[in-house]
């Protein structure tokens, strides 16, 4: 499912919103999540799972094509931890 896919599902299921409200509603959720993590915080939805970034330290990687070896900085990584319910639901429980 794409954004706006979600956000036709959710304007189809709540025929009293608009859909550009709900569309700025969806946006604003995610805008929230990313300055969230961008600032180093943990977002956790209940039943859903959490959002969390991960510190990747610098290393020595290969260059595929090449074989060459290159530098990787360090960097902060997404990262996504499901809940329980979603986990049990996935699984058929």
């Amino acid at each position: 499912m794409i954004r706006s896919e979600l956000i036709q599902k959710i304007a189809d299921e709540n025929p009293h919103l608009y859909q550009r409200d709900v569309e700025r509603i969806v946006n604003t959720i995610f805008n929230e999540i990313s300055d969230a993590l961008a600032s180093g915080n943990r977002v956790e939805l209940r039943g859903f799972g959490a959002f969390s970034v991960k510190k990747r330290d610098a290393r020595i990687g290969r260059n595929p094509r090449t074989g060459e070896s290159v530098q990787v900085d360090e960097k902060c990584v997404p990262f996504f931890k499901t809940g329980k319910l979603l986990r049990d639901r996935l699984n058929g429980k």
